[in-house]
């Protein structure tokens, strides 16, 4: 039987901002969170999923944007606009989750 649990499902966003200071820490803790509560949490899985995809869609952006900052330092502008991203998109989504609200995440969808 899942439960309905808004908290854990806002922390699984929230875990994303270790990033920030770890630099791994946003994929693993979301990854752990996602696979041990997917079949407990009601929309665990639809929520771990679109998390991982949005850091796998995060971490191949930013490898793109290591050669570019060779092409004039555009690079550094695309690591900017990524770390800013990364910072936004977990909050409005966790308030989003508190507030009873469908989230949504920008670029790829690798698991389906």
């Amino acid at each position: 039987m899942l439960r309905e649990d808004k908290n854990l499902l806002m922390v699984t966003h929230l875990s994303q901002l270790l990033d920030l200071v770890t630099g791994m820490g946003g994929l693993i803790v979301p990854l752990v969170l996602w696979l041990t509560q997917k079949d407990q949490v009601l929309d665990m899985d639809a929520h771990g999923k679109a998390i991982m995809n949005f850091q796998i869609s995060l971490f191949i952006l930013a490898l793109c944007c290591i050669p570019a900052i060779l092409l004039l330092g555009l690079g550094i502008l695309g690591l900017i606009a990524i770390g800013i991203i990364a910072l936004v998109y977990p909050i409005v989504n966790a308030i989003r989750v508190s507030n009873g609200q469908p989230i949504s995440y920008p670029f790829f969808k690798f698991i389906k």
